[in-house]
C-alpha cells in the first residue's frame, strides 16, 4: 500500500492518495523516511586561530605562574612584574584563561584558616562551680530607649548570684558587678568557671584581667549558637513572661524596683521545674534534704490515708538533678539522692543573708541607691581603681567605661 501511494501520478496529491487508500500520511512519511539512507553530515575542518599560543609558550606561562616567586600572586601582579623586567609572555586575560583551564582561577594567595569554634562542655555538681551570665534589654520610658539588665546565674541551682540594671552596656559595669559578686560569695581561685556569649562586655580586657587575677576560668559560646547559653536565656524568658511584667519602665529606679522584687521571688519562692519544684535558694544553700523530708512526710501521710489513689505504689519525692551540664556528653536522668552527693552537704547562707524575705540585700547587688554591706571576703579584694561597694549603679553610669 505504501508503494501504491508513492506510484500515483503527479496531479494526485499525497493527501488524496492516502485518503483513497485509507492510509495515514504520518505512517507514509515515517516509513519512507526510514527507508531512505541518511546522508553523511560533513564536519567542517577546525579553523586554526593565528593568535593561539603554541604548546611550548603555554607551558612556559604555566611554569612562571607555578614557580616560587609568583605561585601565590594574581595574574595582574605577575604581568606587571614581568613587564617591568622587559619580559612579555601573554596578556592578563590569557593568563586567567590558562589558570581557569587548570582549575586554578580562584584565590591563589595564602588564606588564613580560622580554627573551628569548640563546643563548650561544662558540668556543675554543686553551687558556685559554674556561673552563666548575659545582658538583656528592657524597654525604657521612650521609644528606642532601653535599660540594660546584667544577670549572673549559678548553673547548678539557677540561683541569681548577682544582677545590675543600668542605662548602658559596657565593660566597666560588668567588671564592677563581677568584682562585688565574687567577693560576696567568697570564690576561691580555681573554683569557678564563668560562661557567657561573645558580646563586647563579656570579651573585654577589663573583665578578663579581673577574672584572671581572681583565678576564675572563662568559657564562651560558639558564634551565633544561642543554645550554648540556654540557662541564661531561659531566665530572661521567665522574667519577661511574668503576668505583671510591664511593657516599659518609666525610669531606671522603676526598673530596679521591679527587678528587686522579681529576683527575690525567683530565688526564694519560685519552684523551678528543672529543680524538681525546689526553689533555687533551697538548692544553692543546701536545704534540699530538709525540704525533701517534709515533702516525703506529706506524701507518706497521703498514701496512708488513701492508698487506692496511688496505683503505682507509695509515692517518692522527686529530687533535683545531681549534676547540671551545658552541652552534656550524655544525658543524665538522675532522680534519686545518692549518699554523700551535692545535696547532702548543706551550704550555710551568709550571715547577712535574708533567706526567707523577698527583698533581701543579696538579691539586689548594685541594684538600688541604698548602701550594701558585704561580708568579709577571704579572697583578694578588687582593684584599687574600682568604685566602692556601696556606690549605686546610677553613679557608675557616668564613669569612664574604659
Amino acid at each position: 500500500m505504501i508503494d501504491l501511494a508513492q506510484q500515483v501520478d503527479p496531479p494526485v496529491s499525497v493527501a488524496r492518495a492516502c485518503e483513497a487508500l485509507g492510509l495515514s500520511r504520518a505512517t507514509l512519511y515515517r516509513r519512507t523516511s526510514a527507508s531512505t539512507p541518511a546522508q553523511p553530515v560533513s564536519t567542517p575542518a577546525k579553523r586554526r586561530v593565528a593568535r593561539k599560543l603554541a604548546d611550548a609558550e603555554r607551558q612556559a606561562i604555566v611554569d612562571i605562574l607555578h614557580n616560587a616567586e609568583f605561585g601565590d600572586q594574581p595574574p595582574r601582579e605577575v604581568y606587571g612584574a614581568l613587564l617591568s623586567r622587559g619580559v612579555y609572555l601573554a596578556s592578563i586575560r590569557t593568563m586567567y584563561r590558562i589558570l581557569r583551564a587548570l582549575g586554578e582561577s580562584k584565590e591563589r594567595r595564602a588564606q588564613r584558616t580560622l580554627p573551628r569554634p569548640v563546643k563548650p562542655v561544662l558540668e556543675a555538681t554543686g553551687p558556685n562551680q559554674v556561673w552563666t551570665w548575659d545582658i538583656t534589654k528592657l524597654a525604657g520610658p521612650e521609644r528606642g530607649v532601653f535599660l540594660c539588665l546584667y544577670v549572673i546565674l549559678d548553673l547548678f541551682s539557677r540561683y541569681v548570684v548577682g544582677w545590675l540594671l543600668a542605662e548602658k552596656e559596657n565593660a566597666a559595669l560588668a567588671k564592677r558587678l563581677f568584682a562585688e559578686t565574687l567577693a560576696r560569695h567568697g570564690i576561691e581561685p580555681g573554683q569557678l568557671v564563668v560562661h557567657a556569649d561573645r558580646g563586647g562586655p563579656m570579651r573585654s580586657q577589663n573583665l578578663a584581667q579581673l577574672l584572671a587575677q581572681l583565678g576564675v576560668t572563662r568559657s564562651f559560646s560558639r558564634p551565633r549558637v544561642s543554645n550554648d547559653n540556654a540557662f541564661s536565656e531561659a531566665g530572661f524568658k521567665t522574667l519577661k513572661y511574668q503576668p505583671d511584667f510591664p511593657d516599659h519602665f518609666e525610669s531606671l529606679l522603676d526598673g530596679r524596683a521591679y527587678c528587686q522584687t522579681f529576683f527575690g521571688w525567683h530565688n526564694d519562692d519560685h519552684h523551678h521545674e528543672g529543680l524538681a519544684l525546689f526553689t533555687p535558694a533551697d538548692v544553692f544553700h543546701g536545704r534540699v534534704p530538709e525540704v525533701a523530708a517534709r515533702r516525703q512526710a506529706a506524701l507518706d501521710a497521703a498514701f496512708a490515708a488513701h492508698p487506692e489513689r496511688f496505683p503505682n505504689g507509695a509515692p517518692r519525692v522527686a529530687l533535683p538533678p545531681t549534676k547540671v551540664s551545658i552541652n552534656p556528653l550524655q544525658v543524665s536522668n538522675a532522680t534519686s539522692l545518692p549518699e554523700n552527693d551535692s545535696h547532702a552537704a548543706p551550704q550555710e547562707p551568709p550571715a547577712n543573708d535574708n533567706v526567707d524575705g523577698r527583698h533581701g540585700a543579696r538579691h539586689g547587688l548594685m541594684s538600688c541607691p541604698d548602701p550594701i554591706t558585704l561580708e568579709p571576703n577571704p579572697t583578694p579584694p578588687p582593684s584599687p581603681n574600682a568604685a566602692p561597694a556601696h556606690q549605686p549603679a546610677a553613679e557608675l553610669d557616668s564613669e569612664n567605661p574604659t
